[in-house]
C-alpha cells in the first residue's frame, strides 16, 4: 500500500459544506474520501495529458499532411485489388 501523507487544503464555504453534505447524507463516510477522489482524478488527468504530449512520431506526421478527406470506399477497395494483384504477378 502506498505512504500515506496529510495534507491540508484551502475551500471556500460551498465547497466545505458541498462535502460535509455528502458525508452526512452516507455518500462518503468521511470529507477525506471524496478529497482523495478529486487528486485521483487530477493525477489521472495529468498523466493524459502527457500521454498527448509525448505521442508517437506518426501522429505529428499525419497532423503535418494536412485535414483529412473524404474517401469513396468503391474506389479504394479498387484500388487495393489493382495492387494486390500486381504485387501477386511480381511475386510469381
Amino acid at each position: 500500500m502506498p505512504e500515506i501523507q496529510k495534507v491540508s487544503i484551502a475551500l471556500t464555504g460551498e465547497q466545505v459544506t458541498a462535502l460535509k453534505a455528502a458525508v452526512e447524507t452516507g455518500e462518503y463516510a468521511t470529507p477525506a474520501r471524496p478529497s482523495r477522489g478529486v487528486a485521483r482524478m487530477a493525477v489521472e488527468a495529468r498523466s493524459a495529458q502527457r500521454g498527448v504530449e509525448a505521442a508517437p512520431p506518426g501522429v505529428a506526421g499525419g497532423k503535418a499532411s494536412g485535414p483529412a478527406v473524404a474517401l469513396d470506399l468503391a474506389e479504394t477497395r479498387k484500388e487495393a485489388r489493382r495492387r494486390l494483384k500486381k504485387a501477386e504477378g511480381q511475386a510469381a
